[in-house]
C-alpha cells in the first residue's frame, strides 16, 4: 500500500470529524488534541492520529481500523465472537453466526461493525453486517463480511 499524499486536517474539518465519531460511538476522546492527518494511499483514504491510521473512509463513512477500535474501545456496534472464532478472524475469515455470542440490536444490515473477542473485548477485526444484529447471535452461515482485520496491510501501515 503506498501513500500518495498526506495533510494536516484544518480546525474546521477536524471540529466535524470529532462530531462524526461522536455520533456513530458516543465518544472521542482518544482523538482530542491530536495531531490528525488526512491520508491518501493507493487503495484508501485514512486519518492518521500521531502518525497511527486510526480511522479510515469507507464508502464516504469515516470508521475505526482495529488500532483505531482497540484505542476508542467503543460500546457501539460492537460483535462479540467466541475463543473458537479468534483464529479464523485473524486469518481475514468472514464472521459466521455459530460463532457470534452477542451484537449490539442496534446494528443494520449493512453497517459497518467491529468484531471483538469475549475473553477482553479487544478488537479482531471491522466487517459489514450482513444481517442485523438482533438476528446475528447462532444464526447459519455468515453474518458479518470481513473488511479489514488484525494482521493484514492497513494492520501493518505505519507512519513513513
Amino acid at each position: 500500500m503506498k501513500i500518495k499524499s498526506r495533510n494536516v486536517l484544518r480546525k474546521t474539518d477536524e471540529k466535524a470529524l470529532i462530531n462524526d465519531i461522536v455520533e456513530a460511538f458516543g465518544d472521542a476522546g482518544a482523538f482530542m488534541n491530536r495531531k490528525l492527518e488526512l491520508v491518501e494511499s493507493d487503495e484508501a483514504e485514512f486519518i492518521f492520529v500521531d502518525g497511527e491510521p486510526l480511522l479510515f473512509r469507507v464508502e464516504g463513512k469515516i470508521f475505526p481500523t482495529v488500532k483505531g477500535a482497540l484505542k476508542l474501545s467503543p460500546s457501539r456496534r460492537r460483535v462479540v465472537v467466541d475463543p473458537g472464532a479468534v483464529k479464523f478472524i485473524i486469518n481475514g475469515a468472514d464472521v459466521m453466526g455459530p460463532g457470534i455470542v452477542e451484537a449490539d440490536p442496534e446494528i443494520r444490515e449493512g453497517d459497518l461493525v467491529i468484531v471483538v473477542e469475549k475473553a477482553h473485548g479487544k478488537a479482531l477485526a471491522i466487517g459489514r453486517a450482513l444481517v442485523p444484529g438482533k438476528d446475528m447471535p447462532g444464526k447459519p452461515g455468515k453474518a458479518v463480511k470481513s473488511v479489514h482485520y488484525v494482521g493484514d496491510e492497513l494492520w501493518k501501515l505505519e507512519q513513513k
